[in-house]
């Protein structure tokens, strides 16, 4: 990094220092031990102040990220992901002795569970760490990865057309704002022509994935050509094809007929994308990341039903958030523990392997593996189709507890890696072609998803993604095929 980048990283990081204090004391101090210290019918036990260890572990990361002069946006959540989901969440169910999903097995699974969480991410700050003691980043000399302008046209094509397909094959715009259930039993209807069960579930997927993914991505590069060039800021049809995607994004990805992992990583993509180098709205994502997590998350899981299937959300407590369904990746980790140990063992990659061949039909492939979640909920005995499988019970179950601990070592190698890159690219290279200062924002919001679980019905939309990127790509740095 140049000495110019290093001057501003030294203001910025000065800059935050007066609101260092509050943050820590409240991330780390106030919130981990208010839950703790609530009235519940919970145990004191070995668990229960390991999991206060990883609040506060978690908590500490988090005030890192948020207060650091570079913007770290795929370490950033994965720190808030871990400070909700596998730290305060699982705490607060600790205290209340409520789960939101049964666990099934002794509290003795619980606590191995909180020590390989715990492990894990003591493992992606080794990750980490040896990034950033690699060597400068010298292939910055080379070309960077650049959008081809021709084929980001196609692009924008096959994101109208695939989008309008879905739009029409679910019967118009209207269902889209209904509610998950009524979208969801009209994409069953638009598949059932072609699906025995499981090949429908896939060409559900496909279906989905490639009416909404090519245009997110599309929406995102011409917000990033525009926002980075004047020249095109003043071309009318640019500016119109613009605003035809967004309307077309707020059809397809908005956050009534989608989950709300998935609308995270649209907005904080969106955001990313129109804010490159904004440290502030860097910041304020994190820490309002906290806020809509505890206040937002539960009112917004009213959508997943029809009128007659919601449920009020209580709120007479400052915890009850925190005991619905979202946050069960711990409870369902001890219930992997206890799978395993029942007699099924570790599944040595099958479940990797089936999550990377998704697009495989049980039709084709008959012994392809379930998802992780329906996995384990079959082993318990309920057929909900909303149980998350945490990247440490999908890492632990295929490859051992080593294995998972080498598998968050690169995770976390990958993340900073990718984090310094986006740093350089979009301080040094402000083109609007940049690919990885589009790339990154979606890797970054797209990681709730993939650190939530499960890996199965996470790579859909990764497939579609790397399609689309392959498209758009371009490494031989024309000038006549940029964007400009």
């Amino acid at each position: 990094m140049t000495a110019g980048v290093d001057g501003r990283v030294s203001q910025r990081a000065v800059l935050s220092r007066p609101l260092s204090v509050p943050l820590v004391a409240g991330v780390v101090g106030l919130l981990p031990f208010a839950v703790a210290a609530q009235p519940g019918e919970g145990v004191r036990d070995t668990a229960f102040w390991l999991q206060l260890v990883v609040a506060g572990y978690a908590g500490v990361r988090l005030c890192t990220m948020v207060l650091s002069g570079r913007r770290r946006l795929v370490q950033g959540v994965f720190w808030l992901f871990c400070y909700l989901a596998m730290g305060i969440a699982p705490l607060a169910q600790s205290v209340l002795g409520r789960d939101p999903t049964p666990v099934l097995g002794p509290r003795s699974d619980t606590l191995l569970a909180t020590v390989l969480v715990l492990t894990g991410m003591v493992a992606f700050d080794v990750g980490a760490l040896l990034a950033r003691h690699r060597p400068s980043l010298r292939s910055m000399r080379a070309p960077a990865a650049t959008v081809h302008r021709r084929r980001l046209f196609v692009l924008i094509a096959i994101a109208y057309v695939a989008s309008g397909l879905l739009i029409v094959r679910l019967g118009g715009p209207a269902v889209f704002f209904s509610s998950r259930q009524e979208v969801g039993a009209a994409l069953n209807e638009a598949t059932a022509s072609g699906a025995d069960g499981a090949g429908g579930e896939a060409g559900n997927a496909l279906l989905r994935g490639f009416g909404t993914v090519p245009a997110l991505l599309a929406l995102l590069f011409l917000t990033r050509w525009l926002v980075t060039s004047r020249r095109a800021r003043r071309r009318l049809w640019l500016v119109l094809c613009w605003a035809g995607l967004l309307v077309l994004n707020v059809i397809v990805n908005n956050p009534i007929s989608n989950p709300r992992y998935w609308f995270l990583t649209v907005l904080f993509a969106l955001l990313f994308t129109l804010f490159p180098r904004s440290s502030v709205m860097y910041r304020a994502a994190l820490a309002l990341g906290l806020v809509v997590a505890l206040l937002v998350f539960p009112f917004t899981d009213r959508f997943r039903y029809d009128e007659e299937g919601r449920q009020p959300v209580e709120t007479g407590s400052l915890m009850e958030p925190l005991v619905i369904k979202d946050y069960d990746q711990v409870g369902m980790f001890a219930n992997t523990v206890t799978y395993a140990g029942d007699g099924n063992g570790h599944t040595l990659g099958r479940q990797v392997v089936g999550a990377a061949l998704f697009f495989v039909p049980r039709t084709v492939w008959e012994s392809k593996p379930e998802d992780t979640g329906f996995l384990v909920g079959g082993w318990m005995g309920t057929s909900s189709a909303n149980l998350s499988s945490p990247l440490w019970a999908e890492l632990w179950l295929d490859f051992g507890p080593l294995g998972m601990a080498a598998g968050f070592v690169a995770v976390g190698y990958l993340a900073a890696r990718t984090d310094r890159r986006y740093v350089a690219r979009t301080l040094d290279d402000p083109s609007p072609g940049n690919v990885l200062a589009v790339v990154a924002p979606v890797l970054a919001g797209y990681s709730f998803i993939l650190l939530r679980g499960s890996l199965l019905q996470a790579s859909g939309r990764i497939g579609i993604a790397l399609l689309c990127l392959a498209l758009v790509t371009s490494w031989r740095g024309d000038p006549r095929t940029q964007l400009r």
